[in-house]
């Protein structure tokens, strides 16, 4: 989390200093990323760096979780338009994700060097513990009738399932450099089998 130095900041200052580290965390991965090309591009000292995040995790973390905030509501808006359709909500998401050329070495570097903490921020995106505020805001919008479950706790494992194969996905797509139609045909394959059932009726 940044220190409150850097929600402080100037707006113009606090986006340079932003789209200074998402250049940087675009270039490579979390672990060869450097402050010292962080600070670089800002152009700030490398004492105000640190006045604004604790290292360089806190600043990739932050720009993870500012990302899942955004997909959050789109998600939400999406699940709306869909009239609560989980699976229909699901592919346009992704595709979303799929979609976000500004973004989409940071996306690569990220998914391609997923580690449970960087899952776990990404997994923001459908907020799945079923305890969580998130969760309680969402269940209301997903049509239910739609789905074999008999209560939230199965509509939390639901959630599960879809999440995990999407994010099974969106590695995929970065690790094979499929193309968008590929990455979409494939997801949907598994999208569909999973909404139709596994079991022969």
């Amino acid at each position: 989390m940044p220190k409150l130095t850097f929600f402080n900041l100037p707006e113009e200052k606090k986006q340079t200093l932003i789209q200074a580290a998402e250049k940087e965390f675009s270039r490579v991965p979390l672990f060869e990323a450097s402050i010292t090309n962080i600070i670089k591009e800002a152009g700030i000292p490398r004492g105000s760096f640190y006045q604004y995040f604790e290292d360089k995790d806190d600043a990739f973390f932050f720009l993870v979780n500012e990302f899942a905030r955004k997909m959050n509501i789109s998600f939400v808006d999406i699940l709306r338009r869909n009239d609560g359709d989980i699976f229909d909500t699901m592919v346009e998401v992704f595709q979303l994700v799929i979609g976000e050329e500004e973004n989409l070495n940071f996306l690569r570097n990220a998914f391609l060097n997923m580690t449970y903490k960087i899952e776990h921020a990404f997994g923001r995106i459908i907020d799945v513990n079923e305890i969580s505020e998130n969760f309680r805001a969402i269940s209301p919008l997903i049509k239910k009738s739609n789905l074999n479950i008999s209560n939230d706790k199965e509509l939390f494992h639901v959630l599960q399932i879809i999440k995990t194969i999407t994010f099974r996905h969106l590695i995929e797509t970065f690790a094979q450099e499929l193309s968008t139609e590929e990455a979409i045909e494939n997801y949907m394959i598994e999208v569909r089998l999973l909404k139709h059932g596994l079991a022969r009726k």
